[in-house]
């Protein structure tokens, strides 16, 4: 609201990312177990094990409008719904959103799917399919910049509690610092005028 109220209000454009956020997988506890919520999940060549965040950010300003939380083997397209407001003109992501056209429309009817595009087997794809991609990641790194904020900045790293609703609920307040810290020289901006 205060930033709404400063003039920020949400754009019709939405970037959909996710990331990683590592949980200790030791057994040196006093249940002697590794905590049952989180998960494993290979991405690369390596496995990671904890949570994941999901995050939907606003294309214009890169505040983080929406965030949800799931397990690590949860797969980025299943959080979609949580992440999109329905006012979207357009939808960013990255290939792990490929081929989401009919849940976007779905989900916001007159937004535009800009996901990242793949090649499958050996259908790679053609010169002009890779300068859309590289056009579209330059606006889908705007969300790169929260997510990088929200773990860099403010140390969401691992997770600090035992299940997904506690570390989801710090998440939550994570991102909205986050998006206080990323407007913060705007707002100073605002009250000196």
């Amino acid at each position: 609201m205060h930033l709404q109220a400063k003039g920020m209000k949400v754009s019709n454009g939405t970037i959909v990312d996710a990331t990683i956020i590592n949980a200790p997988s030791s057994t040196k506890n006093s249940s002697g177990e590794r905590d049952p919520e989180m998960h494993q999940t290979k991405k690369g060549n390596q496995w990671y094990f904890g949570m994941k965040g999901h995050f939907g950010v606003d294309k214009k300003y890169k505040l983080i409008h929406s965030v949800a939380a799931s397990a690590a083997n949860m797969h980025d397209s299943n959080m979609m719904p949580e992440l999109l407001h329905g006012q979207e003109t357009e939808v960013f992501g990255d290939s792990a959103y490929a081929g989401q056209t009919e849940m976007i429309e779905g989900l916001a009817p007159n937004a535009k799917d800009r996901t990242q595009k793949r090649g499958r087997g050996y259908k790679y794809l053609t010169d002009y399919q890779r300068k859309i991609n590289r056009a579209r990641s330059r606006v889908r790194a705007r969300a790169e910049h929260a997510i990088g904020v929200v773990k860099r900045i403010f140390g969401f790293t691992k997770v600090r509690y035992r299940g997904i609703t506690k570390n989801a609920n710090r998440l939550f307040v994570t991102c909205a610092l986050a998006n206080l810290y990323m407007v913060r020289h705007r707002l100073l901006r605002l009250q000196g005028a």
